[in-house]
């Protein structure tokens, strides 16, 4: 002990001059600062009102360190005593964003050596720095228009004639195969898109640093943020957030910073009134807990990506345009590690958190494996892995509270973990090899359908692969899947908590895909239904002859693919009532007639704005943007917004009429099919459209947010509209007799009813979304990094609600079980509430209605003081009432 005590007295009379960033005894609070009016994100950084480390100290001290071996019962005792004596310096408040990496300033170590290993220990820091949010809505790239047509619509002053021949029309969709064993292996096409549509080489959105790629490119994935606007905004990776730092930032850095958000850092929303929910709930960006960075990076830094696929992108750190990369990161949704790949750059690991203490382990936890601990100032540790392939191992020198420094040049993988607490065995298990992509496959038989994530990687061959599973995952797995799932977790922005699955394979099975859903209503356990009583079809039929009577040509032709394939499908879905239901063929034949001269229009690309094909993203897009320079035409069509909105309900109407007219698809098919293929192409060989643009195998469920950059991520409004889009590829599939597409249809089906409910669709029994959040019984708007209840166009909960219900077709009762809407009604629209409500929306809630009351569905469309106000331009009274007739047995 006086050996110990003499030391202690030597280092704490070197300490007296040591230099402290902050207040190392005092508590250290989280602050999610709110900001009401955050910068537009293409607005200079410099404005910005993110959480940024202060700036680097004036002093250029050289770096003082003092060794010491202690046994564990004296180390503890000896750093209080330590930090008790250290003198504090007052660093003035931030003023500006740091442009330069902070590595002139130095700060005092202590080097300890402990049995496990060697822990340099920094003097305390001020506050940590725990990242901001934006409050208010992010409507860059969004349109605030409603998305219902009210424009009145005629009384037509003559009625439809009907042919006086006997009609021959089929009356139930063909039952055909499930398809090939890999439902994913087969394109849906090779060939160009029809003459009609014009080509052009060029898009408004630059393709920023994007390299090596002449394939179609993603544009609604979780990377985008990387190749648009400033660069530098998240991509939530999930369960992490990365974001090119650029200089600026809590860190200060060059680097790829790295952030994870607890769900105790949320922030919520004023609570509403009548339900006691948030308004919505949020989490802090900008934190940069930890960032991989290198000496070489600086002010002339670029990032390029490449390698883009449906869930993974190659990210590229120069020091320069056209250099060799410093840094490559291979970033793949569900990654347990975030992954550095150095081919010779001197490694900086930096944060705006700051490290407390920084500990080397004296074992490798695998041959040439280096292993660091960071314990930071927040209270969070975090874990870096360095596999060298060749030179020296990763050495680290803390440099100061930001900043650890490697010495000498890097070749190899530099891997950081967050441990959520008890995790470090498992991450020694895991380390040393990262995925670099997944591949999906998928087979259907009878009403199962199994599909597949196999992760390709990188690394060392006898590792185990680690990747964090969402709860839709998780309660899918096959029993082999299952068993590989470790009860280490962490916190997702919006989707619960991801577990970590240990291997190279996932496999979810699907028990109940809707294989039987057809055009008629349909119900779960029940399957289709088409009876009504002789009374009901009179009263619906002559409500359809007075609607097929109206002037479906001019009520398509809008400035709009969105509204005239919506007011396309209105007439598929009265049409296809009059055939199916009503048993009026020649009345079905009619209308029909007049559906495909409507529909044709298009088919012909004729409409106001033609659509077009461009091959600087690859995809087929509305020239409207084109034409007017308004990047939101056509609520952002031509940036890639809302396609498989707008094209599946051309979609949805096509299939109708393949249904009732077969010979009609053989002409139609290559227009139908370029449709499908820009919104859910299934195969990298289709060489003129990127794998899956909307659809998100990851999440389950599809992303709207096309080539806008994006403080939240990737967003989407209406689950119901995407399940629409899934409905209708099923069944264009089933009458086109391509087997493949209707499986993957009824398979996507499946796995939005299943993350939906997660997700989208709030049940009383909901353990996935926070408590505080449940009672809104739906998302709103849905972001990667949070949930807003509201809508692009207006906060009234009819709007909120019912963007979530339109439109009403057979698959709704799967995709909003019945409980579901039960507890949705009783929350916002019972005893007289939906009554109050005015327009078109009047109309969605009481469609809504019929999954669980159809007898009260059918008096309110039948009453004789209905007003046709109440109807959305895009829905008709004739297959509101058929559809609640059937269900009600009425």
């Amino acid at each position: 002990m006086v050996w110990n005590t003499m030391i202690l007295f030597l280092l704490l009379t070197l300490l007296q001059g040591a230099v402290s960033l902050g207040d190392l005894t005092g508590e250290h609070q989280h602050h999610n600062w709110h900001h009401p009016h955050y910068r537009s994100p293409l607005e200079p950084s410099v404005t910005s009102h993110v959480a940024r480390q202060q700036k680097a100290l004036d002093y250029d001290l050289a770096t003082s360190t003092t060794t010491v071996t202690l046994g564990e019962e004296d180390k503890y005792e000896w750093f209080r005593k330590a930090k008790a004596t250290s003198r504090a310096y007052e660093v003035p408040e931030p003023t500006s964003v740091v442009d330069e990496p902070l590595i002139a300033s130095r700060a005092s170590v202590i080097t300890v050596t402990e049995p496990s290993g060697i822990v340099q220990i920094l003097p305390g820091s001020s506050e940590p720095q725990t990242g901001s949010v934006q409050t208010t809505l992010e409507t860059d790239g969004h349109v605030t228009t409603q998305p219902i047509l009210t424009s009145p619509i005629s009384t037509p002053t003559s009625l439809i004639p009907t042919p006086s021949q006997t009609v021959s029309m089929p009356t139930a969709a063909p039952t055909i195969d499930m398809g090939s064993p890999d439902i994913f292996s087969d394109p849906i096409g090779t060939d160009s898109p029809p003459a009609s549509i014009s080509r052009r080489r060029d898009h408004p959105a630059p393709r920023l640093g994007i390299e090596n790629s002449t394939a179609p490119l993603q544009t609604n994935k979780f990377y985008s943020n990387f190749f648009l606007g400033s660069q530098q905004q998240p991509t939530y990776l999930i369960p992490y957030s990365v974001a090119w730092a650029k200089g600026k930032g809590a860190s200060g850095s060059w680097g790829l910073a790295i952030s994870h958000i607890n769900a105790s850092q949320r922030v919520f929303g004023p609570t509403v009134s009548n339900t006691g929910a948030a308004q919505y709930y949020i989490n802090p960006v900008g934190t940069h807990s930890m960032v991989l960075s290198a000496k070489e990076l600086g002010s002339s830094t670029v990032l390029n990506s490449d390698q883009l696929t449906g869930s993974s992108v190659r990210i590229s750190l120069r020091p320069g345009p056209g250099m060799p990369p410093a840094i490559q990161f291979p970033l793949v949704q569900g990654s347990a590690f975030v992954s550095g790949i150095y081919s010779g750059a001197h490694p900086l690991i930096q944060t705006g958190v700051y490290f407390k203490t920084v500990t080397r382990s004296i074992k490798e936890p695998k041959p040439g494996i280096t292993k660091y601990k960071f314990s930071m100032e927040d209270g969070t540790t975090w874990l870096l892995y360095a596999h060298h392939i060749k030179g020296d191992p990763l050495d680290l020198h803390v440099a100061n509270n930001g900043l650890a420094e490697g010495k000498a040049p890097f070749y190899g993988v530099v891997q950081v973990a967050k441990d959520p607490g008890g995790g470090e065995v498992l991450f020694d298990q895991a380390c040393g090899v990262y995925a670099t992509g997944v591949e999906l496959s998928g087979r259907i038989k009878d009403t199962t359908a199994a599909y597949s994530f196999k992760f390709s990687r990188a690394g060392m061959s006898n590792a185990t692969l680690a990747m964090y599973a969402l709860p839709h995952h998780q309660s899918s797995f096959d029993s082999a899947t299952q068993a590989k799932v470790t009860p280490l977790e962490l916190d997702t922005p919006t989707k619960g908590r991801a577990a970590i699955v240990l291997g190279d394979v996932w496999t979810m099975i699907e028990p109940n895909i809707p294989v039987d859903l057809g055009f008629v209503p349909w119900l779960p356990k029940v399957g289709s239904l088409s009876t009504v009583s002789d009374s009901a079809k009179a009263f619906i039929h002559n409500i359809a002859r007075q609607e097929l009577s109206q002037n479906m040509n001019k009520q398509s032709d809008q400035d709009s693919m969105y509204f005239s394939g919506k007011a396309l499908a209105k007439f598929a879905s009265i049409v296809l009532a009059a055939n199916d239901i009503l048993d009026d063929k020649p009345l079905a034949a009619a209308g029909l007639g007049q559906l495909k001269l409507a529909f044709s229009r298009f088919a012909k690309n004729e409409q106001k704005y033609p659509l077009l094909y461009e091959s600087a993203w690859g995809g087929v897009v509305s020239s409207a943007a084109y034409v007017t320079g308004n990047a939101g035409a056509d609520f952002g069509n031509s940036y890639y917004n809302d396609h498989h909105f707008h094209y599946g309900y051309f979609i949805y109407t096509a299939a109708v009429i393949g249904h009732l007219d077969p010979a009609w698809i053989e002409v139609n098919k290559p227009f139908v099919n370029t449709l499908v293929r820009d919104v859910s192409n299934p195969s990298a060989k289709d060489k003129l459209f990127p794998v899956w643009r909307c659809f998100d195998w990851y999440h389950g469920h599809s992303w709207a947010h096309g080539l806008f950059e994006s403080l939240d991520g990737k967003d989407q409004e209406s689950s119901s509209e995407d399940s629409m889009h899934a409905y209708a590829i099923k069944m264009w599939g089933t009458v086109s007799q391509d087997q493949n597409m209707a499986a993957r249809g009824s398979l996507m089906l499946a796995v939005q009813a299943r993350s939906f409910r997660d997700y989208y669709l709030y049940h009383s029994s909901n353990k996935v979304q926070p408590p505080e959040f449940i009672g809104n019984k739906v998302a709103g708007i849905l972001f990667e990094n949070k949930v807003d209840h509201t809508t692009f166009f207006g906060g009234n909960i009819e709007y909120i609600q019912g963007i979530h219900m339109l439109p009403l077709l057979p698959h709704t009762p799967y995709i909003r079980a019945q409980d579901f809407v039960a507890e949705e009604w009783n929350a916002f629209f019972d005893q007289g509430r939906a009554d109050d409500v005015v327009g078109g929306w009047k109309g969605i809630l009481f469609g809504n209605l019929a999954t669980i009351d159809p007898k009260g569905a059918y008096a309110f469309f039948s009453s004789e003081d209905f007003d046709p106000s109440w109807l959305d331009g895009g829905a008709s009274l004739t297959w509101y009432l058929t559809y609640a007739a059937v269900l009600g047995g009425l």
